[in-house]
Parts: C-alpha cells; sequence; structure tokens
C-alpha cells in the first residue's frame, strides 16, 4: 500500500462534487508544503503526544519551529477537550477503548481509500470521532462532512465486532476559530450515505469519470488554475450586461452574489499561474510583460541612521505604541489578560455585511441596517 492515498478522505468533499478531478490533479507534481500545513503538522503531533500522555503511554515530547503561544494554547484547548470525552467514556464504559491517530481503512467503499483519523473513542454503543483543525481561515462543520463520515464508515466494522453500536458521532474541534461541531447519524444512515453516494461517486473518481464542476471544493486542487471547467463556470458571469445594477435582475444580482468569492479567488490563481510561468519559464503572454514592482524606500542601516541623526541634533526619531488587543493577549496569556484588563476592552459593532443565507450570524433588521448606513455616510 502507497504512503498516500490515492482517495484520499481529506480531499472527499472535492471528490464527490467534482468526481474527474482525481485523475486530473493527477497529472501535476505535488505542491509544497505550505506554513500553515506545517504548523497543523506539528499542532498535530504535540496533540498526539499529550493525549498518549494522558493515557499513560510513554514518549519524548515533539519539538518544532512552528510552536507559537498561540498555536500550544490552541493544542491545549483541544487535548482538555479530547481528554474530558476520554473520562466521560470511561465512566460510561468501563471498557470503553481509545485510539489516537488512528489508521482508517475504507477499500470496502472505494479502492485505495484510507487516512487517519485524529481520535476515535468507542464505548458500548457509541463510536465517536474526534477531528481536529488548526485551521483559522474557513469554519469547518461535521455536519455531513465526508471525511469524517469516511473515518467513520471505516471503523464502523471494526466497532462493532466489540459493541453494539447505536450511534456513530462525528466532531470537528477547531480552537482557533472557537467552533466545536458535531454530527450524529445512525449506523444504518451512515452505511446508506457509504453505499448510495460514496461507493458510486468514488467509483467514477478512480475512474476520472463524471462530470466536472466548479466551486468551493476547488480551493485546494491542483489543477484549479488551468481547469477548463471552473474557467468557464467563471466567465458565464462575464456575458452578463453589467451595464447598471439596475438592469439585472433580483436573480443575476445573487447570482454574482453567490460567485463573487470564487470569482475573485480563481482570477488570482490565474494571475499566480501567469505570472509564475513568465518569471520562472519565460513564459511570453500575449499583451503583458514583466516589469519591477514599487517598492518602498528603507534605511541601510539603521543604527547608522539612529547615530547620524542624533549627531545632527534630531533627537524625537522613534514612535511608540500600544500593543493591540490581540497581542497583548498573547503576551499576558487568555485568563491573566481577562483578570487585567478585561474591563478596559470592548468589541465595536461590526460593520453591517451582506452574507449567504448559511452563515451562522444572526440577521439584523433592515432598519438598523439602513440607520447605519445613513450614519456612514454623514
Amino acid at each position: 500500500m502507497t504512503a498516500h492515498a490515492r482517495y484520499s478522505p481529506s480531499a472527499a468533499y472535492r471528490r464527490l462534487a467534482c468526481p474527474p478531478s482525481l485523475v486530473l490533479e493527477e497529472q501535476f507534481a505535488e505542491e509544497g508544503e505550505s506554513v500553515f500545513a506545517a504548523e497543523g503538522t506539528a499542532g498535530h503531533k504535540l496533540a498526539e503526544h499529550l493525549i498518549r500522555k494522558h493515557l499513560g503511554i510513554p514518549g519524548k515530547r515533539p519539538v518544532s519551529d512552528y510552536y507559537s503561544d498561540e498555536l500550544l494554547e490552541a493544542v491545549d484547548d483541544y487535548v482538555a477537550f479530547a481528554t474530558t470525552e476520554i473520562e466521560d467514556a470511561k465512566r460510561s464504559c468501563a471498557s470503553s477503548l481509545v485510539l489516537v491517530e488512528q489508521r482508517v481503512d475504507v477499500s470496502d467503499y472505494v479502492a485505495e481509500c484510507f487516512g487517519t483519523a485524529d481520535l476515535v473513542i468507542i464505548t458500548d454503543h457509541d463510536l465517536h470521532v474526534i477531528d481536529l483543525k488548526l485551521g483559522k481561515g474557513i469554519e469547518v462543520s461535521a455536519t455531513e462532512n465526508p471525511q469524517l463520515m469516511i473515518y467513520g464508515l471505516g471503523l464502523l466494522s471494526m466497532a462493532e465486532l466489540l459493541y453494539d453500536i447505536k450511534t456513530v458521532r462525528m466532531t470537528v474541534f477547531q480552537p482557533r476559530l472557537s467552533n466545536v461541531s458535531t454530527y450524529t447519524l445512525s449506523p444504518e444512515a451512515l452505511r446508506q450515505w457509504g453505499n448510495e453516494v460514496l461507493k458510486p461517486r468514488g467509483a467514477m473518481a478512480l475512474l476520472g469519470a463524471g462530470e466536472f464542476a466548479a466551486g468551493s471544493w476547488c480551493r485546494f486542487c491542483k489543477a484549479r488554475k488551468q481547469c477548463r471547467a471552473r474557467a468557464e463556470e467563471f466567465l458565464s458571469l462575464t456575458r452578463m450586461d453589467f451595464r447598471a445594477p439596475a438592469l439585472l435582475s433580483d436573480e443575476e444580482v445573487a447570482q454574482v452574489l453567490c460567485k463573487a468569492d470564487e470569482l475573485s479567488r480563481w482570477a488570482q490563481d490565474i494571475y499566480s499561474f501567469a505570472q509564475d510561468e513568465a518569471i520562472i519559464h519565460g513564459k511570453a503572454w500575449p499583451g503583458f510583460k514583466l516589469v519591477e514592482g514599487r517598492s518602498n524606500r528603507k534605511y541601510t542601516s539603521e543604527e547608522e541612521v539612529e547615530q547620524t541623526a542624533k549627531a545632527a541634533g534630531y533627537s524625537e526619531i522613534y514612535k511608540h505604541s500600544l500593543l493591540s488587543v490581540t497581542d497583548m493577549e498573547k503576551l499576558m496569556g487568555k485568563s491573566t489578560f481577562q483578570d487585567i484588563l478585561g474591563a478596559l476592552v470592548y468589541k465595536p459593532q461590526g460593520k453591517i455585511t451582506l452574507v449567504p443565507e448559511i452563515d451562522k450570524r444572526e440577521p439584523i433588521n433592515n432598519t438598523t441596517a439602513q440607520a447605519e448606513f445613513m450614519e456612514e455616510s454623514k
């Protein structure tokens, strides 16, 4: 078995929405690990060590250049949650089973499909899969999350050899966004999804069959910068008549709003691809050229500047500013910060923004929005 799954559970959202993307991506070389991915890997290794330590399993504490105070605090939050779940399971079932960084094989549903579950807790009636997400850009929901559902399927057969499983719980713990999301299914419902959705679409993906489809799942696709289906999806918007918003129907305006974020991301992907091709490979794009960008002046040596300016009689050459709320909280730690400065911090009302209905934030009424808009316009 290869080190990397051909059908990876972490890419299942993309594979289910756009099955042929798997074969398409195989034409591209592996992308280098980003700083964010490396930081996430480091955080997961530390979390694994701390949970194993709680379970009495000896091991050497990992070290990494990515361990910032913020990351360590996020890992501590996760470990506190995980160990609480473990102890609750022990109290409800003396023979409960805890698996850390457990390899999960799902080849019964999709060939070459396997992955690693961060934490699995099994009791006499419950299978609980917990996934640590250390990202802070996009909130991840456990509801109908295909990665967790795949892990649940792979673990269910093993769990049922030991216990009479009644529920499969799947939890996303995302400490940097204060997001804890849990989704529960019966074993029967999970298997039905596996047989009716995962198995047929997985088979299509392995063959490169099915229709290409563009959407939010394109974000991490290796073919995203050159994918024709994605280009056609967004170029269709440019064929609208944009003479004035009033000339568009409500439905057309809503259509553009739904695609705006992805359209912006796609345009940036195309630009970065074209620029890299021009700089690295000498590609000449019709109508474009490489130029030197604007830059800001810098001191050759701050020490020499300080000495020279002071020698010339200028003493007020430094600016002083208070640390931001976030930086001050990092300096003191959350608890200490709250004790010392909590009463001196407030959160102003956020700027009113139009977002999709699926956004979790509570809507505000039009009267409030209109009043704030008029106030800002004065």
